[in-house]
């Protein structure tokens, strides 16, 4: 169990970061440093609505953080361009929950 914990440490951390797909309406996290992708999947639903429609973290990669990192890119992107949105994605619902903030409470539709 040592052993373990020490090769954690020994582990190079590297930062998530969250690319931007504009043309197909996704943002996405590159795990592993090729094929694998953390994804999180929204449309437009009128002119000025985007509908946050799906996330989904590889199972090898739950727990680690990347979904709210997807998330928080996301709604920040719907603050940036002055959208609104619908919350489809669970997920996304529940970051709103745990991260009430004015900038994303105001741009929420039901």
């Amino acid at each position: 169990m040592a052993q373990a914990a020490q090769l954690n440490v020994l582990e190079p951390v590297s930062p998530i970061q969250v690319e931007h797909d504009r043309k197909r309406r996704q943002f996405t996290v590159r795990l592993n440093g090729c094929h694998d992708k953390a994804v999180l999947l929204y449309e437009y639903v009128g002119k000025r609505i985007v509908d946050l429609q799906h996330t989904e973290v590889p199972d090898a990669y739950r727990g680690r953080g990347i979904a709210k990192h997807l998330a928080k890119a996301a709604l920040d992107f719907v603050v940036e361009e002055d959208l609104k949105a619908h919350l489809t994605c669970w997920y996304i619902q529940k970051y709103v929950k745990e991260n009430p903030l004015p900038q994303y409470l105001e741009r929420i539709q039901s």
